[in-house]
């Protein structure tokens, strides 16, 4: 009975939400609420739920203080040298820009921390895509799916915990992986490629023609330098195309539109290709290279100071959520002596972190009932003696597939120290080994990362005003492949 209203639950959440009947953080609250009472057990509803939000409330802290520390940072321009640089990579080819995002979002993961990712990701490549009128949810399934790759990492989360609940050492899990996880990363990578080439082909080749700071785009930051002249590669000297946003450019030499809005095409702008166009690569910036809270003379001690605090995240020297308190801190203080201006620098990042807090805490009801009532624990009770007996001696693939689902379906925790020693003890009964397990359960990382259990999620989805269920709908089918490309690598080179 639980096993069944557990998978109901879900799937009643993922369809709500996906035919945007309902807001997820909505969802996340009563869905839970109503499947307590449904289980006879509404009177401990209120203990569920502060169960879930003691165990969430770390991960609540941690994100509220990285977001504003890592708001700061994008504010006084430390990674500014980045964005430019992948923003001379990506021109205006839908093409470069899409990779780009891939390749971005995979150096940025090797913090560990896929809300850094998603923040410093967005603030970079979003008033390109908005400006191009290319589809946002290319840009957040991109990016969720790199970042599921690189989760992996050792200091990630995942493959400690599989070291854990199993008692071996990360390091026997993890570089044995590397070949199959790089599969996975330049699946990612091609993946990225071709959906650039499905966005080149429905909004053309463009060129920037010009750099003009006309208007902004608000992700985190001023973030903008854009409003540039688009121009549309064509054949011929005139005619008309369709904008690549809500209206249409016209004139000679094939204008196109920006998003939002009616452009015109100039006179002879088009260019022959993405090189084409006076200041086309300096003169465009992911982020306003004027704005007023950049600080230039400080730029070696924010660098030294997230080295630093990155370095002490790893070396686990303290609570992550103490580290980027601290940071943040210490950060504002330093950049923003004055008070009023370090009132504003919080004031700018207060919308993304209570709309993500609020959806952390949200989905620590989800998670508390799911926990609390015994859905979970039953349901992966009923997966694991659904497996055939003749399976036995495969435990390693059948980990590596079932982990696809759950660990989109269940919080790591749940699944590494629930469901992964059921799954070695079986395995262990044919002679398959506890390391070849762990590592057949890194398998459905990239899947999980876009998990409506993941608070980071929110904070990609929210910065980049895309609907999680729009994002859900886009990204589950690629990240799912990613993870399969993972798991058929692992078999071809021996490793699962």
């Amino acid at each position: 009975m639980l096993t069944v209203l557990g998978f109901a639950m879900i799937a009643t959440f993922l369809v709500l939400i996906m035919m945007k009947k309902m807001s997820p953080i909505a969802a996340l609250v009563l869905i839970p609420a109503l499947f307590c009472v449904a289980v006879g057990q509404g009177a401990q509803l209120g203990d569920y739920v502060i169960e879930g939000v003691g165990k969430l409330a770390p991960t609540a802290a941690m994100l509220m203080f990285a977001i504003v520390y890592f708001g700061v940072m994008i504010d006084v321009g430390l990674f500014d040298p980045i964005v430019r640089g992948i923003l001379r990579f990506c021109k205006a080819d839908p093409v470069r820009i899409v990779v780009g995002t891939a390749v971005l979002a995979a150096i940025v993961s090797l913090d560990g921390d896929g809300s850094t990712t998603f923040m410093i990701t967005v603030s970079a490549m979003y008033p390109l895509y908005k400006r191009l009128g290319m589809s946002l949810v290319v840009m957040t399934g991109v990016a969720a799916t790199a970042n599921g790759v690189m989760n992996t990492l050792p200091w990630g989360g995942p493959t400690a915990r599989a070291a854990t609940a199993l008692k071996l050492d990360a390091a026997d899990v993890f570089v044995p992986m590397i070949p199959a996880l790089g599969m996975g990363l330049l699946f990612v990578f091609l993946l990225a490629y071709v959906l650039g080439r499905r966005e080149r082909k429905r909004i053309g080749y463009l060129t920037l023609d010009e750099a003009l700071v006309t208007e902004t785009d608000t992700v985190l930051v001023t973030a903008g330098g854009g409003g540039a002249d688009l121009t549309k590669r064509t054949s011929g000297g005139s005619g008309s195309g369709e904008g690549s946003g809500t209206g249409k450019g016209s004139g000679d030499g094939a204008g196109a539109a920006t998003a939002g809005g009616e452009g015109e095409g100039r006179d002879g702008g088009a260019g022959s290709g993405p090189d084409a166009g006076a200041g086309g690569d300096e003169g465009f910036q992911g982020l306003d290279p004027n704005r007023a809270t950049l600080r230039p003379k400080l730029y070696w001690f924010n660098a030294g100071l997230t080295v630093a605090l990155l370095t002490a995240m790893i070396l686990e020297l303290m609570p992550i959520p103490v580290l980027f308190l601290l940071g943040a801190a210490l950060a504002l203080t330093v950049n923003y002596p004055n008070m009023a201006e370090q009132k504003a620098r919080i004031a700018a990042h207060a919308d993304n972190v209570l709309n993500v807090s609020g959806m952390v805490f949200a989905a620590a009801v989800f998670t508390g009932v799911l926990t609390g009532t015994g859905m979970v624990k039953h349901m992966a009770d009923w997966l694991v003696g659904a497996i055939p007996e003749g399976m036995g001696p495969h435990m390693g693939l059948v980990t590596g597939v079932l982990s696809i689902p759950l660990t989109y379906f269940m919080s790591n925790d749940g699944f590494y120290f629930g469901v992964v020693p059921v799954l070695a003890e079986a395995g262990a009964a044919h002679g398959v080994s506890p390391l070849e397990i762990a590592r057949a359960s890194l398998v459905g990382q990239a899947l999980h990362m876009s998990s409506p259990l993941v608070p980071a999620v929110y904070v990609l989805v929210g910065m980049a005003k895309v609907e999680f269920g729009d994002h859900t709908r886009f990204t589950v089918k690629w990240a799912a492949l990613t993870s399969l490309v993972v798991l058929a690598s692992g078999i071809l080179f021996g490793i699962i």
